[in-house]
């Protein structure tokens, strides 16, 4: 189904589906970090694929950018952002660091692709229960770069099927009166053909 194409009732179904699955991904976070994360109620953008950078905050704003493809009965990406700041509070919390700003080392790198890695299962695996499919999560990229620079390589794939992208996005933070107050992204950038599976699968790919 085009992007273009969906009405108010998939977007809101789109929309759940995401915040079940975030709602997931925000308790594995927390146990994580062993504080509680707040989730804001996803929202749906179909946009240009030249314009989603800006869409995320601007090309040539520094970000930490965790992406993984979308494998199994579906495809699409996943992609997580984290603003400087937050990935260097998030590391601190994770590794007991006391640098006074983010350093990446092969440490640290993998410490955020795992986060990367449990957030997307933990996302996968419930909308995965909730469709009756096989959601997999592949091995996760990590990029320290301006945003347009962190989702090029997402946005090539999805241009060879679309020339609109989908982006179901969910900020989350930590606790506002802990001094860790971290913020993040997390994106669900799915397929065009994609769709069709997910609103198949929940009853709604018909108006």
């Amino acid at each position: 189904m085009p992007f273009r194409e969906l009405n108010n009732v998939q977007l809101d179904t789109l929309k759940e589906l995401s915040n079940i699955g975030m709602g997931h991904a925000a308790t594995a976070l927390s146990q994580m970090i062993g504080q509680p994360v707040y989730l804001r109620v996803p929202h749906v953008t179909i946009t240009e694929i030249s314009q989603v950078p800006e869409h995320l905050g601007g090309a040539e704003k520094l970000m930490v950018g965790i992406t993984l493809q979308i494998l199994g009965d579906a495809r699409g990406s996943i992609m997580l952002l984290f603003p400087e700041e937050s990935a260097h509070l998030l590391l601190c919390s994770l590794l007991g660091q006391q640098e006074k700003k983010l350093v990446l080392n092969e440490m640290s790198e993998s410490a955020l692709k795992e986060v990367g890695n449990i957030l997307a299962s933990a996302y996968l695996s419930a909308l995965g229960n909730l469709l009756n499919k096989s959601l997999i999560p592949s091995v996760p990229l990590l990029a320290y770069d301006m945003a347009g620079a962190v989702v090029d390589y997402v946005l090539i794939d999805l241009s060879q099927s679309s020339d609109l992208a989908m982006i179901v996005e969910t900020d989350f933070t930590g606790s506002p009166d802990q001094d860790f107050a971290i913020k993040g992204h997390f994106f669900l950038l799915p397929d065009p053909a994609t769709l069709d599976i997910f609103l198949d699968a929940v009853g709604g790919s018909h108006d």
